[in-house]
């Protein structure tokens, strides 16, 4: 059995690094779905396992082709396969975004920029980050819940009217009269 764990360890160990940003991701996935946004549980879990999983193949490709005797052709550099994430995910991300009929009806603005911080913790987990990687979690689902419900109260005061003491303002009819209505 430890021969069989061997062969595979790199293999099982990337199946680890992903399953665990898998999870991460489930977990700000789950939140999403409760809010009934239009990325939710699926779309987290995808997004934090393949941003883990294109960061360690990194490690992966460059061992298989420095050994096939390309060194002198291979240049390391594991910050292009996180801009790939990057992109990857926004691109997801401009698809949540909905906008309305004023500039201020924006809808998926937080489940895209949630897209793009499973994605780095994803990348997170790749790097063998996981106690980062738990606590970025934790803190993404404190953002996403205890600001996301202080921000819809502060919206709520907001929209409310100002008090009780405030007199409604008399109606004055039309704003502009018809020459019928002056006469």
């Amino acid at each position: 059995m430890i021969e069989l764990y061997e062969a595979y360890r790199l293999q099982l160990d990337i199946l680890g690094q992903v399953a665990l940003a898998m999870l991460l991701g489930a977990g700000v996935g789950v939140d999403r779905e409760m809010a009934d946004k239009p990325a939710g549980l699926r779309t987290h879990i995808l997004v934090a396992g393949a941003a883990a999983l294109l960061v360690s193949l990194g490690d992966v490709m460059l061992e298989r082709f420095s050994l096939e005797g390309n060194q002198a052709f291979m240049q390391a550099d594991p910050f292009r396969l996180v801009g790939a994430v990057v992109t990857g995910v926004s691109f997801l991300g401009a698809g949540t975004i909905i906008r309305g009929r004023t500039s201020r009806d924006v809808e998926g603005l937080t489940t895209a920029a949630s897209l793009l911080f499973v994605a780095t913790v994803g990348v997170t987990v790749a790097l063998s980050q996981w106690e980062l990687a738990v606590a970025l979690t934790v803190l993404l689902l404190i953002v996403l819940r205890l600001l996301g419900f202080l921000s819809g109260w502060l919206w709520k005061q907001k929209r409310e009217p100002a008090g009780r003491d405030q007199q409604p303002e008399p109606d004055l009819g039309p704003v502009n009269p018809s020459s019928s209505d002056i006469l």
